[in-house]
């Protein structure tokens, strides 16, 4: 039986942000019905995000405008299954109080029905999505705005269960499975996987370990700079993120390897697919941690990029390391994700704390 190490982001997927100029939906809903109609406005909503910006006067990202898609969609599919006629400018507030019912019912059921503890949520984050949808439909098709209905009913965010931190052997077990940065390795890929599971270590996120770019790493000063996902990379905001010694190492020694590879000089992404494909996805990060941890002999289910963060704050924390230090490095603004991160092995820490005075009389 595998062993458990001790979570994973969805891939949104649906239409491509870069749409081609869709049929104007009155054409559609002249010739065909309102599934096609559909399937065009979530085009048209696409095309307009793709050209236009956020609050924040800068361009929509493009896993920002494929889960605002994805959110339309599963709309789409409920009308569908129910039958219920017209495009989405015959979606009132009450239709779409029965669509998030309906939604809360399938997905934000609590896992500890199957043992498991937690939430499977995502009506906030679906309730919150499809308001693009609806402002859109606002602007360009005089459609009331059913978010504006106090009637419509609102959805919070479900329970955060505490956070699970992978043990000190598992991550040791995963470094050597991919060679402990040996010299001697090196084939393309377990060079690059080695380096990827070093720099998870650091404490970045997925979206930030992908959106890495050679020129974001600064080995000679043992640093590399996180460029906020949502702001442009003119940002005066990056993080330097201070490396291990051993992620230095490994670094260098990927570098050596990315140089092999026939779009080295073709792109400045980091992280390269391997059989010289583009750039690494986070599809591809995901398949190579699952892989690595059944290689060493655990769980790949207990097992996601995301699970690294988590260890990271909590080594830290019980390393000594300010609060404020851990928050700067991070780039959180508030305490509360500090206590979220620290929160699985608090007792622990506060225990070995404590016990580590001795006798006080």
């Amino acid at each position: 039986m595998a062993r458990s190490p001790l979570r994973s982001q969805q891939r949104v997927t649906g239409h491509s942000a870069d749409t081609a100029p869709a049929t104007p939906l009155r054409a559609v809903r002249a010739v065909k019905g309102g599934e096609d109609a559909r399937l065009a406005l979530i085009d048209e909503l696409a095309l307009h995000l793709s050209t236009t910006t956020n609050k924040h006067g800068r361009p929509f990202q493009r896993r920002t405008i494929n889960a605002y898609k994805y959110a339309a969609v599963q709309l789409h599919h409920w009308m569908t299954a129910r039958k219920v006629p017209g495009d989405f400018t015959s979606v009132d507030t009450a239709t779409l109080n029965k669509f998030f019912r309906w939604y809360y019912q399938e997905h934000d059921v609590p896992k500890s029905q199957d043992g498991k503890g937690g939430y499977t949520g995502g009506t906030n984050t679906v309730q919150r999505n499809l308001r693009a949808l609806f402002l859109y439909l606002s602007e360009e098709y005089d459609h009331p705005n059913p978010y504006d209905d106090p009637k419509l009913q609102r959805y919070a965010t479900p329970p955060l269960g505490k956070p699970k931190t992978l043990s000190s052997e598992f991550v040791a077990d995963m470094l050597k499975a991919t060679g402990n940065g040996s010299p001697k390795v090196r084939d393309f890929q377990t060079v690059r996987d080695h380096a990827i599971i070093r720099v998870l270590t650091e404490g970045l996120r997925s979206d930030e370990l992908l959106n890495l770019r050679v020129q974001d790493l600064d080995l000679a000063r043992g640093t590399l700079v996180v460029v906020p996902i949502k702001m442009d990379r003119n940002s005066v905001d990056g993080r330097v993120i201070p490396l291990q010694p051993k992620t230095v190492k490994a670094l260098a020694r990927y570098l050596r390897a990315r140089a092999t590879h026939k779009l080295s000089e073709r792109t400045d992404w980091l992280w390269l697919g391997t059989r010289n494909r583009s750039r690494l996805l986070y599809a591809g990060l995901h398949g190579l941690v699952k892989k690595w941890a059944e290689v060493a002999g655990y769980d790949p289910a207990a097992v996601a990029p995301h699970s690294f963060c988590h260890t990271w704050a909590d080594d830290l924390k019980a390393a000594g390391v300010s609060g404020e230090h851990i928050m700067t490095i991070r780039g959180w603004k508030s305490p509360a994700m500090l206590r979220r991160y620290g929160a699985d092995m608090a007792t622990t820490r506060a225990v070995n704390a404590v016990q580590g005075l001795g006798d006080r009389y």
